[in-house]
C-alpha cells in the first residue's frame, strides 16, 4: 500500500501490520475451525440436523454480543478491547479443543460470537479514528480483504494440521493464532491525543439514547446494508446447494468456491479506491446489481462451466463491495457515541447475515431452489435501488466527523 500519513505515531507500514495483522491471524484460525464444527458434533453423536444447528450457534452468539460490545469497547478502549476479545476467543477455542461432550462444544461455539462482536467493533472504531478520512474506504476495504484472505488460507492450514495430528488439534492451532493476534495488537499505535482527551472530557454516551437519536439512519441506510448482508449470505448458502442439485462432486464444488473466492479477494483495494475517489454510491449500487445478476444466472446453469461463470459473477459483486458496510457505518457514525452507533450498525448487518439462509429455506419450502435464486436476485436489485438512493441522500462523509 502507498506510504501515506496516519494519525497515530509511526509509519504506515508499522500501522498496517499491527492493525491488519490481528484480523488476518484471527480469520486464519477461524477459517481452519469453522468447517470442522459440524464434524466434531457428529463425532460426539449429534445428528446431521443438530450438527448444523450447533454450527450456527456462533452467529447467534454474535447477535447476542453486538450491543454489549459497545460497553466493552467504551470502557476498555479499542486497543485493549481487541486484546481482550482475542484472549477470550483463545479460551473458547481451548474449550473446544478439550470438549468431549456436546454441551461443552455448544458452549464454546456460542461464545465465539461475543468475542467476534467485540473484536469487530473495536477494530472498526479504531481504524475509523486513526485513519484520515480521504483514505477511510481503502483502509476499511483492506480490512475486509484481509479477512477474506484469512478465510481462504484458514481451511488450508486446518487441513495441514489435521493431516499431521487430528481434528481437535485444529482448535489448538486456532487458539494459538488468537493468542498471537493479541500480542500483535499490543503493537498498535495509541489513538491520537485529541481523541483521547475528548473521551476523557466528555461522559461516554449511553447506548439506547445514541441508537434512538440515529434511528432514521438505521431505518434508511441501515436497511440497505441489511439487504446487502442478506444477499451476501445467500451467495454462500446457495452455491453448494446448486452444485449438489446438479450432481457435482465435492472436489468440483470446491473448485467453484475457489474461483469465486479468488475473484472476491482480488478486488478489495479497487473497491476502496473507487469509494474514496468517486463516492460510496459507485460501489454500493453496482455491488448489489452484480450480486443479483449472479443469483439470477445461477439457476439457469446446468453444467460446471456455467456454474463457475455464475460463481465468478457473485465473487465480482462481493469483492468490489469489500468493506462497504464498515465504510458506510463509519461515515454515518458520530464523533461522540461512535462505538455505540457502530454496535447497532453491526447488529443490523448480522441480522441480515442470519436471515439469508432462512430466506432460502422458506422459498424452497413453497417453491424450489431455482426460484429462490430468481427471487433473491430480485431482492438484490431492489436493494441496489434502495441503498443507492439513501447513500446519495446521506451525502459525502463530513470531515468534522473524522475525530
Amino acid at each position: 500500500m502507498p506510504d501515506i500519513p496516519v494519525r497515530p505515531e509511526g509509519g504506515w507500514r508499522r500501522f498496517a501490520l499491527s492493525a491488519y495483522g490481528p484480523t488476518g491471524l484471527s480469520s486464519i484460525g477461524h477459517g481452519a475451525t469453522t468447517p470442522l464444527i459440524a464434524l466434531s458434533a457428529l463425532d460426539m453423536g449429534a445428528s446431521i440436523e443438530l450438527s448444523a444447528l450447533i454450527t450456527g450457534l456462533s452467529a447467534l452468539g454474535q447477535l447476542a454480543g453486538d450491543l454489549p460490545a459497545s460497553w466493552v469497547a467504551t470502557r476498555l478502549g479499542e486497543k485493549r478491547a481487541i486484546v481482550a476479545a482475542c484472549l477470550w476467543d483463545a479460551a473458547c477455542l481451548g474449550l473446544a479443543f478439550v470438549a468431549t461432550s456436546l454441551p461443552l462444544l455448544c458452549l464454546a461455539v456460542f461464545c465465539f460470537g461475543p468475542a467476534g462482536s467485540v473484536f469487530g467493533l473495536a477494530r472498526q472504531s479504531y481504524i475509523t479514528e486513526a485513519v484520515p478520512l480521504f483514505f477511510r474506504a481503502r483502509a476499511l476495504s483492506s480490512l475486509g480483504g484481509v479477512f477474506r484472505i484469512g478465510g481462504f488460507l484458514g481451511p488450508l492450514a486446518g487441513s495441514a494440521v489435521i493431516a499431521v495430528w487430528d481434528l481437535n488439534w485444529a482448535y489448538a492451532f486456532a487458539a494459538g493464532t488468537s493468542l498471537l493476534a493479541a500480542g500483535v495488537t499490543l503493537a498498535l499505535p495509541d489513538l491520537p491525543s485529541d481523541v483521547q482527551s475528548r473521551r476523557h472530557r466528555d461522559r461516554p454516551p449511553k447506548l439506547w439514547p445514541v441508537l434512538r437519536q440515529h434511528l432514521r439512519v438505521f431505518v434508511t441506510l441501515g436497511t440497505g446494508t441489511l439487504i446487502l448482508t442478506l444477499v451476501r449470505s445467500v451467495r454462500q448458502a446457495i452455491l453448494p446447494l446448486w452444485c449438489d442439485s446438479l450432481g457435482l462432486t465435492a472436489s468440483a464444488t470446491s473448485l467453484v468456491f475457489a474461483v469465486s473466492m479468488g475473484i472476491d479477494m482480488s478486488l478489495f483495494f479497487l473497491g476502496g479506491s473507487i469509494m474514496d475517489r468517486f463516492g460510496r454510491f459507485w460501489v454500493a449500487t453496482p455491488s448489489l446489481i452484480v450480486l443479483g445478476l449472479g443469483l439470477v444466472a445461477l439457476p439457469l446453469t446446468h453444467h460446471v462451466v456455467g456454474v463457475v461463470v455464475a460463481a465468478g459473477v457473485l465473487g465480482l459483486g462481493n469483492g468490489i463491495g469489500s468493506g462497504l458496510i464498515m465504510v458506510l457505518g463509519s461515515d454515518a457514525s458520530p464523533a461522540l457515541g461512535r462505538t455505540q452507533f457502530l454496535s447497532g450498525w453491526r447488529l443490523m448487518s448480522d441480522v441480515g447475515n442470519t436471515l439469508g439462509p432462512i430466506a432460502i429455506s422458506a422459498i424452497v419450502a413453497v417453491a424450489s431452489l431455482a426460484v429462490s435464486g430468481f427471487v433473491l436476485g430480485g431482492v438484490a436489485w431492489l436493494g441496489s435501488a434502495w441503498l443507492g438512493y439513501w447513500v446519495r441522500r446521506s451525502g459525502p462523509p463530513r470531515p468534522a466527523d473524522q475525530s
